[in-house]
């Protein structure tokens, strides 16, 4: 094992409250018989294993491992968790993806998701009010009360930060912020009048106006984003050898999609396969070069979560 064992066990205090412990802190076993794959849901829910019970199958057929799949609270969890060699697989935001692999964890970024196979894996950051505010645009935010997801959120801070800086606003100096902890969070306090606009990746409106938590035309959008590269998932080649790596690694790009899990029995029909966050087609190959705008954003801002890790 690579890792240190003081390192594991300080991961292990961080990971307590977040993600289930495993018995170990990985191994260094080309014939690793369990897969630890973790993942932060983008809203409240408890069904998150069960959006990603597609992926596990299909990894479990294509290994012949058991993998086991940990729900975390947060991305701060799923970085020290991947440090610590206790996460084989995870699935990060952009944000945290560039901020767990800068600080030095061994992790590798290989697919994300799409929901179109002919278009790059891409998606945008808006900016939201209630229907009847009088902000037009983020100049307004200026004195604001206004919510955020989470500091690791690429969507959901940092994103938005870069957006502001441009409208020469600064997120700690000019106005309110309000970290809310998730994307559904962040738009239902604003929903309910606790923030004046609200930060959120581009289909969280539509899931919770779709599951009738927000009123359709309650919120609307007042800034979009350019497009950000999308959520990755990444090995940690500390605790993969690199034969069950390749496994994983092209089981991802190559059938990690709709088509090809029916094909592989996993699915019975694609409009009955469930993917995460309702992704219509599945996941396409993805290097870490892809994620080096998320790190001239970083550049740009300077943001305090973008030297957090370490």
């Amino acid at each position: 094992m690579k890792t240190s064992r003081r390192r594991c066990l300080a991961a292990a205090v961080l990971l307590t409250a977040t993600v289930p412990l495993l018995t170990g802190c990985g191994s260094d076993d080309s014939q690793k018989d369990t897969i630890t794959f973790a993942a932060v849901p983008a809203e409240s829910s408890t069904s998150l294993e069960s959006d990603y019970s597609a992926i596990t199958k299909l990894l479990e057929q294509e290994t012949g491992a058991t993998v086991e799949f940990q729900n975390a609270s947060d991305y701060a969890a799923v970085i020290e968790g991947q440090r610590a060699g206790q996460i084989d697989i995870a699935s990060y935001g952009p944000f945290s993806y560039t901020i767990a692999k800068d600080s030095g964890v061994n992790a590798e970024a290989i697919a994300a998701p799409t929901n179109d196979k002919s278009k790059d894996p891409a998606y945008t950051s808006l900016a939201y009010v209630r229907q009847d505010s009088d902000i037009k645009d983020l100049s307004d935010l200026e004195g604001k009360k206004v919510c955020f997801v989470d500091a690791a959120s690429t969507s959901g801070y940092l994103v938005p930060m870069k957006g502001l800086k441009d409208e020469g606003i600064d997120i700690e100096e000019d106005l309110e912020a309000v970290m809310a902890g998730g994307h559904d969070a962040s738009l239902l306090s604003l929903e309910s009048g606790q923030c004046d606009a609200a930060f959120a990746h581009d289909t969280m409106l539509k899931t919770l106006e779709d599951s009738g938590q927000v009123e359709k035309g309650a919120l609307r959008p007042v800034w979009e984003s350019e497009p950000i590269p999308e959520d990755p998932i990444a090995l940690n080649t500390d605790t993969l050898e690199p034969e069950m790596a390749e496994k994983i690694t092209t089981a991802i790009r190559d059938k990690a999609n709709k088509p090809a899990l029916v094909e592989a029995g996993i699915c019975t029909s694609e409009e009955e396969c469930t993917l995460p966050e309702e992704i219509e087609y599945g996941y396409l190959p993805v290097t870490d070069e892809d994620y080096n705008t998320i790190r001239d954003i970083c550049t740009a801002t300077d943001a305090d979560a973008c030297h957090s890790a370490g």
